[in-house]
């Protein structure tokens, strides 16, 4: 029997979890994605200040496992436990968990997929350098590259995303994918010469702040060095998602009790970050169609549940 060829669009833990339980029952998986490497929010940043080197986990802040399945991908992935129980983090950076479950995977890095082409167990994916793709502005003139044909096509990004690329091959999709309520999320990434007088962590209920942790006290990384991340609460990200960030960094920071001048400042802006409304299913599936979707917003704003609807889907498209 010939083995079914899968294309996976995204490569966060749900688009690896969809392609790990694909290929371990046989089927040729091909992953696609517009970031550098395997992750989506799973992400750490480096940079270099006052000689010192410096990283942050700029996305999710740290996981936790509710289910046996997923503490054993944790613990595969060589997860460390941190602060509170029950909370894991990569090392040495949150990056290191997607690079260690995207190994064996065909993986198809900095590629922007801009369209399914072809029919039901013979799809086509078209795609772009992703540095050649810029948001509001039109495609490359240049042909896209295409891989395919694939008997079958899961697409594992936000809503938002996933409703443009499904719009002609599942018009009826819509709908159901507008229902999803994701909000945005500001972080910032700022070092200092020396510690602020913080706690390790903060967590306020009010206040533009949403999350304040020292993430060189994570397991792995140099203690030595004052790196922490501010992330603005929902309310906040929704109201200045379209302001500058070079703007949004010194303001954010200026929400807190006052620190020293820092050495590295810079935020980045997550446009889909907290599932506020899930679609309530975990995926979703279109027989004749061949084709499926699953992601977080699928079930709630967890990793384990990307991970569980990964899952759910791989063995959809294999049922």
């Amino acid at each position: 029997m010939t083995q079914p060829r899968i294309a996976v669009i995204g490569a966060g833990l749900s688009g690896l979890a969809c392609a790990r339980g694909l290929a371990a029952r046989g089927a040729t998986v091909t992953l696609f994605d517009k970031g550098r490497a395997a992750g989506g929010r799973l992400a750490t940043r480096r940079a270099e200040a006052a000689g010192q080197r410096l990283q942050w986990d700029h996305g999710a802040q740290y996981l936790t496992a509710r289910g046996a399945g997923f503490a054993a991908l944790l613990a595969e992935a060589g997860a460390a436990g941190w602060g509170e129980a029950g909370r894991f983090v990569g090392v040495p950076g949150m990056s290191a968990l997607p690079r260690a479950l995207a190994g064996g995977l065909d993986l198809r890095a900095a590629r922007h997929v801009v369209a399914l082409e072809g029919a039901p167990g013979a799809w086509m994916v078209r795609h772009h350098e992703a540095s050649r793709i810029r948001p509001g502005q039109a495609l490359p003139e240049a042909a896209p590259a295409e891989d395919g044909p694939f008997d079958a096509v899961a697409v594992t990004l936000p809503p938002a995303q996933a409703a443009a690329l499904v719009a002609r091959p599942a018009p009826g999709l819509r709908s159901r994918l507008a229902a999803v309520g994701i909000a945005p999320c500001w972080t910032v990434l700022a070092a200092f010469g020396t510690r602020p007088d913080w706690p390790e962590t903060l967590r306020p209920e009010a206040g533009p702040v949403g999350w304040l942790a020292r993430d060189s006290g994570k397991p792995g990384r140099d203690a030595a060095t004052e790196c922490w991340v501010i992330q603005a609460g929902p309310g906040w990200s929704r109201a200045h998602l379209e302001a500058d960030a070079a703007e949004v960094a010194p303001r954010l920071l200026a929400e807190l009790p006052v620190a020293p001048p820092p050495i590295h400042l810079q935020a980045h802006r997550w446009r889909y970050s907290l599932v506020e409304q899930p679609l309530g299913e975990p995926c979703l599936w279109l027989p004749a169609a061949r084709l499926g979707l699953a992601g977080d917003w699928c079930l709630a704003g967890r990793a384990e549940a990307a991970f569980d609807s990964g899952r759910a889907l791989a063995a959809a498209i294999l049922g």
